[in-house]
């Protein structure tokens, strides 16, 4: 009798779980997240979740896999907290596909697949994630990935004080931009995959009317770096913090002038002049396109929250002046993981196009200015520090 009654628990248990056949999950691919994502809040008051799914089309003879959709699974195993579908997909995929081609994964390649999660107001932050996508294949229809679990980090979420002081700033090429230079740039070094840049920032300086250059510039092919509303400013230590890297001497470009390819994926070929901050445990703050002559700290030193670092320049890889500032895991560019962090506060001004930096299209109108405090800013917003 406790037999027969195990066994009807058992099956009432296996008829309430998801529906999966086995002979559905059965796609030829292997599946992964190289780096778990940590929850953090945007500038947009929510909780999001950012990662990439690499996902290989592993034997040569299986041909084109076409992905037709993705699903995204928390803690509930039943409702997705992301649903994509092809034309969603392609808008995220690495390499990219050609316009209007349905995304694929060609046999024996890999594609890169850019998550973002935006979680509702309230909702809890899942402890792991869960992956179903559906594939299209040349030779015997349809196929189903589902699994490449991921558990979501819950590291603490370092916060920061401003890189820059008061102003007006756009947050450009920001979290959120899934092909962006910054998210969408895998750094491949050393038998290591990693996306040093994923949190990064841009920060163009504006005025009152949203534009990067003086209003007394007419040609802004003919700038020069005092043209730019940012160039010169005082860069900030974002917290107490001991100087691991920098360096100096290094030329400014011209503004807007072809850009030579970097000669390493490196600090030293990227960066122009740059300062990189140790600030806590596996916690490390780079400052690049710093201005020639102007850094002010050495190997060794330690700062405080707040002490000036540098100015605002244009060395490096780097088409015009602006700040890029980052926090990754480790003391190198190559080989590192981007990591959140939030601003202690900042005032938010609304968003802004890249267009509307040079007075292209509608002029940028900017909202009321709106306190915010512990958030990241996301993707072409416009944001003031303050003054220090």
């Amino acid at each position: 009798m406790i037999r027969k009654t195990v066994v009807a628990l058992l099956l009432v248990l296996l008829t309430s779980l998801p529906s999966i056949h086995a002979e559905d999950a059965s796609a030829p691919v292997e599946a992964r997240v190289p780096f778990a994502p940590s929850p953090f809040v945007g500038s947009d008051g929510l909780r999001h979740l950012a990662y990439e799914l690499h996902v290989s089309n592993f034997y040569g003879d299986t041909g084109s896999l076409e992905l037709r959709d993705l699903s995204v699974f928390g803690d509930d195993a039943t409702t997705p907290v992301l649903a994509m579908d092809a034309k969603d997909l392609a808008k995220v995929l690495r390499p990219v596909p050609e316009e209007h081609q349905t995304p694929s994964i060609a046999a024996g390649k890999r594609a890169v697949i850019f998550v973002w999660i935006t979680l509702p107001p309230g909702a809890a932050v899942p402890h792991t994630l869960r992956h179903r996508i559906e594939f299209e294949t040349e030779k015997r229809g349809g196929t189903v990935l589902d699994g490449a679990m991921v558990r979501v980090g819950n590291e603490f979420i370092t916060t920061i004080g401003p890189p820059l002081r008061g102003g007006l700033w756009l947050a450009h090429e920001g979290p959120g931009a899934a092909q962006s230079h910054h998210w969408g740039s895998l750094v491949a070094v050393n038998g290591q995959l990693t996306i040093p840049q994923r949190y990064a920032l841009d920060l163009v300086g504006i005025d009152a009317a949203g534009h990067a250059m003086r209003s007394s510039v007419k040609d802004i092919h003919k700038s020069t770096h005092a043209d730019w509303i940012g160039y010169g400013a005082d860069v900030l230590a974002v917290a107490d913090g001991v100087v691991i890297g920098m360096r100096d001497g290094e030329a400014e470009h011209a503004p807007l002038a072809p850009q030579p390819e970097p000669a390493s994926l490196t600090a030293n070929g990227l960066f122009g002049n740059y300062v990189v901050l140790q600030i806590a445990p596996g916690v490390f703050a780079s400052y690049a396109h710093l201005q020639r002559g102007s850094v002010m700290v050495k190997t060794g030193d330690h700062v405080h929250r707040g002490q000036v670092l540098a100015h605002l320049g244009q060395s490096g890889n780097s088409a015009a002046p602006h700040l890029h500032f980052q926090l990754s895991n480790a003391s190198t560019f190559e080989g590192s993981e981007g990591i959140p962090y939030v601003f202690d506060r900042f005032d938010f001004l609304g968003p802004e196009s890249e267009g509307q930096l040079f007075g292209q299209g509608q002029p940028w109108q900017h909202a009321d200015a709106q306190p915010r405090r512990a958030e990241m800013p996301l993707n072409d917003v416009v944001i003031q520090f303050p003054d220090q």
